[in-house]
Protein backbone atom coordinates (compact mmCIF):
# COMPACT_ATOMS: atom_id res chain seq x y z
CA UNK A 1 0.00 0.00 0.00
CA UNK A 2 1.25 3.45 -0.91
CA UNK A 3 1.24 5.73 2.13
CA UNK A 4 0.26 9.40 1.97
CA UNK A 5 3.77 10.63 2.78
CA UNK A 6 5.20 8.72 -0.18
CA UNK A 7 2.60 10.21 -2.52
CA UNK A 8 3.23 13.73 -1.22
CA UNK A 9 7.01 13.36 -1.61
CA UNK A 10 6.59 12.00 -5.14
CA UNK A 11 4.17 14.80 -6.01
CA UNK A 12 6.66 17.42 -4.82
CA UNK A 13 9.46 15.80 -6.86
CA UNK A 14 7.15 15.79 -9.87
CA UNK A 15 6.24 19.47 -9.44
CA UNK A 16 9.89 20.49 -9.11
CA UNK A 17 10.82 18.51 -12.23
CA UNK A 18 7.95 19.85 -14.35
CA UNK A 19 8.25 23.50 -13.36
CA UNK A 20 12.05 23.51 -13.53
CA UNK A 21 11.86 22.14 -17.05
CA UNK A 22 9.09 24.52 -18.05
CA UNK A 23 11.00 27.53 -16.68
CA UNK A 24 14.17 26.55 -18.55
CA UNK A 25 12.14 25.92 -21.73
CA UNK A 26 10.58 29.39 -21.53
CA UNK A 27 13.96 31.05 -20.90
CA UNK A 28 15.39 29.30 -23.98
CA UNK A 29 12.38 29.51 -26.30
CA UNK A 30 11.29 33.14 -26.06
CA UNK A 31 14.70 34.68 -26.94
CA UNK A 32 14.98 32.20 -29.84
CA UNK A 33 11.55 33.26 -31.09
CA UNK A 34 12.56 36.94 -30.95
CA UNK A 35 15.88 36.24 -32.66
CA UNK A 36 14.10 34.27 -35.39
CA UNK A 37 12.14 37.41 -36.31
CA UNK A 38 15.35 39.00 -37.55
CA UNK A 39 17.06 35.98 -39.13
CA UNK A 40 15.38 33.67 -41.62
CA UNK A 41 18.33 31.29 -41.40
CA UNK A 42 18.00 31.04 -37.64
CA UNK A 43 14.25 30.63 -37.95
CA UNK A 44 14.77 27.73 -40.38
CA UNK A 45 17.32 26.01 -38.14
CA UNK A 46 15.35 26.49 -34.92
CA UNK A 47 12.03 25.34 -36.37
CA UNK A 48 13.55 22.37 -38.17
CA UNK A 49 15.36 21.22 -35.03
CA UNK A 50 12.29 21.67 -32.83
CA UNK A 51 10.06 19.85 -35.34
CA UNK A 52 12.59 17.03 -35.68
CA UNK A 53 12.77 16.47 -31.92
CA UNK A 54 8.98 16.67 -31.68
CA UNK A 55 8.67 13.90 -34.27
CA UNK A 56 10.73 11.49 -32.15
CA UNK A 57 8.65 9.36 -29.73
CA UNK A 58 8.79 10.68 -26.17
CA UNK A 59 10.11 7.43 -24.72
CA UNK A 60 12.92 7.39 -27.30
CA UNK A 61 13.93 10.93 -26.30
CA UNK A 62 13.99 9.85 -22.65
CA UNK A 63 15.96 6.67 -23.39
CA UNK A 64 18.61 8.37 -25.54
CA UNK A 65 19.56 10.61 -22.61
CA UNK A 66 21.05 7.66 -20.69
CA UNK A 67 24.18 7.00 -22.82
CA UNK A 68 24.93 10.74 -23.03
CA UNK A 69 23.93 12.15 -19.63
CA UNK A 70 23.31 9.10 -17.46
CA UNK A 71 20.31 8.89 -15.18
CA UNK A 72 18.73 11.22 -12.67
CA UNK A 73 17.20 14.70 -12.50
CA UNK A 74 19.35 16.53 -15.08
CA UNK A 75 18.90 14.03 -17.96
CA UNK A 76 15.16 14.11 -17.23
CA UNK A 77 15.09 17.92 -17.46
CA UNK A 78 16.92 17.83 -20.81
CA UNK A 79 14.63 15.11 -22.21
CA UNK A 80 11.46 16.95 -21.22
CA UNK A 81 12.80 20.30 -22.39
CA UNK A 82 13.54 18.95 -25.87
CA UNK A 83 9.86 18.07 -26.24
CA UNK A 84 8.57 21.26 -24.62
CA UNK A 85 10.52 23.71 -26.80
CA UNK A 86 8.50 23.47 -30.01
CA UNK A 87 5.06 24.64 -28.81
CA UNK A 88 6.58 27.61 -26.97
CA UNK A 89 8.92 28.66 -29.79
CA UNK A 90 6.35 28.15 -32.53
CA UNK A 91 3.45 29.89 -30.79
CA UNK A 92 5.60 32.76 -29.56
CA UNK A 93 7.07 33.30 -33.02
CA UNK A 94 3.60 33.27 -34.60
CA UNK A 95 2.32 35.75 -32.01
CA UNK A 96 5.29 38.08 -32.47
CA UNK A 97 5.23 37.99 -36.27
CA UNK A 98 1.47 38.48 -36.66
CA UNK A 99 1.38 41.99 -35.18
CA UNK A 100 -0.29 44.51 -37.51
CA UNK A 101 2.52 46.02 -39.67
CA UNK A 102 0.79 49.40 -39.51
CA UNK A 103 1.21 49.36 -35.74
CA UNK A 104 4.93 48.64 -36.10
CA UNK A 105 5.28 51.41 -38.70
CA UNK A 106 3.55 53.87 -36.39
CA UNK A 107 5.83 52.88 -33.48
CA UNK A 108 8.92 53.38 -35.66
CA UNK A 109 7.51 56.69 -36.86
CA UNK A 110 7.24 58.07 -33.33
CA UNK A 111 10.84 57.07 -32.63
CA UNK A 112 10.54 53.86 -30.63
CA UNK A 113 13.59 51.59 -30.71
CA UNK A 114 13.35 47.94 -31.74
CA UNK A 115 13.69 46.93 -28.08
CA UNK A 116 10.79 49.22 -27.13
CA UNK A 117 8.69 47.91 -30.01
CA UNK A 118 9.34 44.33 -28.97
CA UNK A 119 8.72 45.04 -25.30
CA UNK A 120 5.63 47.23 -25.55
CA UNK A 121 3.97 46.17 -28.81
CA UNK A 122 5.04 42.76 -30.11
CA UNK A 123 5.21 40.94 -26.77
CA UNK A 124 1.81 42.04 -25.36
CA UNK A 125 0.15 41.20 -28.68
CA UNK A 126 1.86 37.79 -28.65
CA UNK A 127 0.67 36.84 -25.15
CA UNK A 128 -2.42 34.81 -26.21
CA UNK A 129 -0.43 32.64 -28.64
CA UNK A 130 2.58 32.46 -26.33
CA UNK A 131 0.56 31.37 -23.30
CA UNK A 132 -1.27 28.79 -25.40
CA UNK A 133 2.13 27.33 -26.27
CA UNK A 134 3.33 27.46 -22.66
CA UNK A 135 0.20 25.72 -21.39
CA UNK A 136 0.54 22.98 -23.97
CA UNK A 137 4.25 22.61 -23.15
CA UNK A 138 3.44 22.41 -19.44
CA UNK A 139 0.89 19.66 -19.93
CA UNK A 140 3.32 17.85 -22.23
CA UNK A 141 6.12 18.20 -19.65
CA UNK A 142 3.83 16.83 -16.96
CA UNK A 143 3.12 13.70 -19.00
CA UNK A 144 6.73 13.10 -20.07
CA UNK A 145 7.87 13.56 -16.45
CA UNK A 146 6.02 10.31 -15.75
CA UNK A 147 8.18 8.52 -18.34
CA UNK A 148 11.42 9.95 -16.96
CA UNK A 149 10.91 7.89 -13.81
CA UNK A 150 12.47 5.12 -15.91
CA UNK A 151 15.76 7.03 -15.83
CA UNK A 152 15.69 7.86 -12.15
CA UNK A 153 14.01 11.25 -12.06
CA UNK A 154 11.66 10.26 -9.25
CA UNK A 155 8.20 11.75 -9.06
CA UNK A 156 4.79 10.27 -9.65
CA UNK A 157 6.01 8.06 -12.48
CA UNK A 158 7.66 5.73 -9.96
CA UNK A 159 4.35 5.14 -8.19
CA UNK A 160 2.50 4.68 -11.47
CA UNK A 161 5.02 2.11 -12.73
CA UNK A 162 4.90 0.28 -9.38
CA UNK A 163 1.16 0.02 -9.80
CA UNK A 164 1.46 -1.23 -13.36
CA UNK A 165 4.13 -3.81 -12.55
CA UNK A 166 2.27 -5.13 -9.50
CA UNK A 167 -1.20 -4.93 -11.08
CA UNK A 168 -2.17 -2.79 -8.11
CA UNK A 169 -4.99 -0.43 -9.00
CA UNK A 170 -4.75 1.52 -5.74
CA UNK A 171 -1.05 2.22 -6.24
CA UNK A 172 -1.62 3.09 -9.90
CA UNK A 173 -4.34 5.60 -9.03
CA UNK A 174 -2.24 7.05 -6.19
CA UNK A 175 0.25 8.15 -8.84
CA UNK A 176 -2.09 8.87 -11.75
CA UNK A 177 -4.66 11.05 -9.98
CA UNK A 178 -2.13 13.65 -8.68
CA UNK A 179 -0.56 13.76 -12.17
CA UNK A 180 -3.96 14.49 -13.70
CA UNK A 181 -4.68 17.16 -11.10
CA UNK A 182 -1.30 18.78 -11.78
CA UNK A 183 -2.07 18.94 -15.51
CA UNK A 184 -5.32 20.77 -14.74
CA UNK A 185 -3.59 23.14 -12.32
CA UNK A 186 -0.90 23.96 -14.90
CA UNK A 187 -3.57 25.00 -17.38
CA UNK A 188 -5.47 27.04 -14.78
CA UNK A 189 -2.37 28.74 -13.35
CA UNK A 190 -1.08 29.93 -16.72
CA UNK A 191 -4.57 31.01 -17.79
CA UNK A 192 -4.74 33.20 -14.68
CA UNK A 193 -1.25 34.56 -15.34
CA UNK A 194 -2.20 35.34 -18.93
CA UNK A 195 -5.30 37.17 -17.73
CA UNK A 196 -3.22 39.22 -15.32
CA UNK A 197 -0.50 40.33 -17.76
CA UNK A 198 -2.47 40.65 -21.02
CA UNK A 199 -3.93 44.14 -21.68
CA UNK A 200 -7.65 43.97 -22.40
CA UNK A 201 -7.79 40.20 -21.77
CA UNK A 202 -11.06 38.67 -22.93
CA UNK A 203 -12.37 35.32 -21.68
Amino acid sequence: MVILETVLDATWEHIVLVYTTLFVSIIVSIPLAFASLYSKKLEFVVMKFANMVQAVPSFAVVAIMVPFLGIGFTPAVVAIMLRALLPIIKNTYIGLSNVDPALIDYAEGVGLSQWQINRHIRLPNAYPAMFAGIKFAGILANSIAVLTAYIGSGGLGEIIFQGLIGYNTRTLLAGAIPAIILAILIDISFTLLEKKVTPGYMK
